[in-house]
């Protein structure tokens, strides 16, 4: 597969006369993959090549960049052929964006969506600041109805927005508004009562940050859309719609609705401790073309504080929040989630330093059926048992004790251990579906600085326990790296056994044998060689495609060319 991009960026006018005149820059690379297996099918092809390269030739801060890459890999039923061409010129506090480009005014109005158009940002040293952008957010898809389906047809849509700002010291405002319409002639083959309908959008957003008495920092962000999500749609003749039209902005009929999302935050900061806490509700169908998703109908309730103690030794750092989701009561489920989180950093001593972390995430779920009225017998027969709870704890704690640290020697010991259990109920009773999850991990490393090498052995161990079946996995790793001819030649080698065991018999034996070297010749060429062979021995009576012994072994020969 070839793929030629083309994207021009960074030109600065400006430095026309100050820099060199013509600038080339670039490079090569191609890397060959050879793999053998036996016992099993194979788990990828033969063999493979991959060939890629990029060419930059900057004249007067005016960059092209031009890439390639090029493989033997089998090509899928629909590509995308990745051509897409921008320019981006700078001019002192202007910049400019022509052609592909992406913007971001805020999450709830223009978020970072692909445009083929024109746009600018206006940075002046004032306080002003404003960016524009218009063009095509969607290409029209025509459909033949002979093809394959799973294509999905869209109209063309274009959109222009601006963001106007206003910034000093730690306040701000921003005022956007982003307009997006669905050209309706642009598919004249869709059909007229189709699922893809041609859409109208308006939204209007306003951010603001403000600093209070030195120690208190308020932000708030808010976005109103409405959106007209069929234009073909019938005028409201029942005057039930209270989207009224706004001209060229906004036409609205039946189909067009007002929607709004808000987001509040507060911090306050002392020398030793911040707390913050933060509200965010987004109504039900939000949604604005010039994002590719968003979430809707939740509530979101959070709070936050960091600290210090024991002379900054100890650093804390606690989060806690609550989200909800069916906002008007009207889902046959609903949702809602508490996330607790807990993180801890100690410095005992110059050589010795704990982490640890810990969270509990919940979601409750509550489905409304129509039977719990219709078979109840009485008001407070099956309150419960559609009630579904899922409660997730993970503890993670690691250290690091450097035993020695000089010009001859560096020695590090390095632990740590995680725990992770699920538990599900539904109806107050605990199900069988939950689990436990151990993971423990110890390491030391050597390296002798005067002579390039350093060694590294490890142990790891996990269990798992998922309702009735146990497994574990025990294994100890070994390493060595050493650099030759005055560290032009790199060479790696690790070897590892893994046993694994299943209801406390042993299920498999997993050898790996991992052995990397990079040779680098005159700063620019690169010749990499790695090798990687893997055994797995395997007791189990099944013959099922997981447990059945097999050898595999792959080997990568690559060269790279930077110019």
């Amino acid at each position: 597969m070839i793929q030629a991009p083309l994207c021009l960026y960074a030109q600065k006018f400006d430095a026309i006369g100050k820099s060199k005149p013509l600038t080339i820059s670039g490079g090569v690379s191609t890397n060959q993959i050879a793999y053998f297996a036996s016992g099993i099918t194979d788990r990828r092809s033969p063999y493979n090549f991959f060939v890629s390269g990029n060419l930059n030739i900057d004249l007067y801060g005016w960059s092209v960049p031009l890439g390639f890459t090029y493989s033997n890999q089998s090509k899928g039923a629909f590509q995308q052929p990745f051509n897409q061409y921008g320019l981006t010129p700078t001019y002192k506090w202007i910049t400019g964006h022509v052609g592909y480009s992406s913007m971001s005014f805020s999450n709830y109005t223009m978020s970072g969506h692909l445009f083929l158009g024109v746009g600018a940002d206006l940075a002046p040293s004032g306080p002003f600041k404003v960016s524009l952008m218009y063009g095509r957010l969607q290409k029209e898809v025509i459909v033949d109805g002979d093809l394959t389906s799973g294509i999905e047809p869209a109209y063309r849509r274009m959109g222009y927005g601006i963001k106007a700002s206003y910034a000093k010291n730690k306040d701000n405002f921003d005022l956007i508004i982003f307009k997006a319409k669905d050209n309706i002639g642009s598919n004249p083959s869709m059909p007229v009562n189709g699922s893809v309908t041609p859409q109208d959008n308006l939204v209007v957003g306003l951010n603001t940050t403000k600093a209070l008495f030195k120690k208190i920092l308020l932000n708030a962000e808010f976005a109103a859309s409405a959106l007209t999500r069929n234009q073909t749609a019938a005028r409201d003749s029942t005057g039930s719609n209270k989207v009224p039209n706004l001209g060229f902005l906004l036409r609205s009929n039946s189909s067009t609705a007002f929607y709004t999302a808000y987001k509040l935050g507060l911090a306050y900061t002392e020398k030793k401790y911040t707390v913050g806490l933060g509200y965010e509700r987004i109504a039900p169908e939000y949604k604005t073309l010039g994002a590719y998703y968003a979430a809707n109908d939740f509530e979101n309730i959070t709070a936050n504080v960091t600290t210090r103690l024991l002379k900054e030794k100890l650093s804390l750092a606690v989060n806690a929040g609550v989200q909800h989701d069916d906002l008007r009561k009207s889902k046959q489920s609903s949702m809602k989630r508490f996330v607790g989180a807990l993180n801890a950093t100690y410095q005992a001593s110059k050589k010795l330093n704990f982490n640890g972390s810990y969270s509990n995430f919940q979601s409750f779920v509550n489905i409304r059926s129509n039977f719990n009225q219709v078979n109840a017998l009485t008001p407070y027969d099956n309150l419960d048992t559609l009630n579904y709870t899922q409660i997730t704890q993970n503890i993670n704690v690691s250290s690091t004790y450097s035993l020695s640290q000089s010009k001859e020697k560096n020695q590090v010991i390095t632990t740590n251990v995680s725990f992770m259990t699920s538990a599900d109920k539904q109806g107050g009773n605990v199900q069988q579906s939950g689990g436990q999850f151990y993971n423990i991990n110890a390491s030391y490393s050597l390296g002798l600085v005067p002579k390039n090498i350093s060694f590294t052995a490890g142990i790891n161990a996990n269990k798992n326990s998922v309702g009735a079946i146990r497994t574990s996995t025990f294994g100890p790793t070994i390493g060595i790296n050493k650099a030759f001819f005055d560290k032009k030649l790199r060479s790696s080698f690790s070897a590892s056994l893994n046993r694994s065991y299943a209801n406390g018999a042993v299920n498999s034996s997993i050898i790996n044998f991992r052995l990397t070297n990079s040779y680098v010749v005159k700063k620019k060429h690169n010749l990499n060689l790695s090798m990687v062979a893997l055994n797995r021995a395997s007791v189990a009576t099944s013959q099922s495609a997981s447990s059945k012994s097999f050898s595999e072994f792959t080997t990568t020969l690559g060269y790279n060319y930077n110019f």
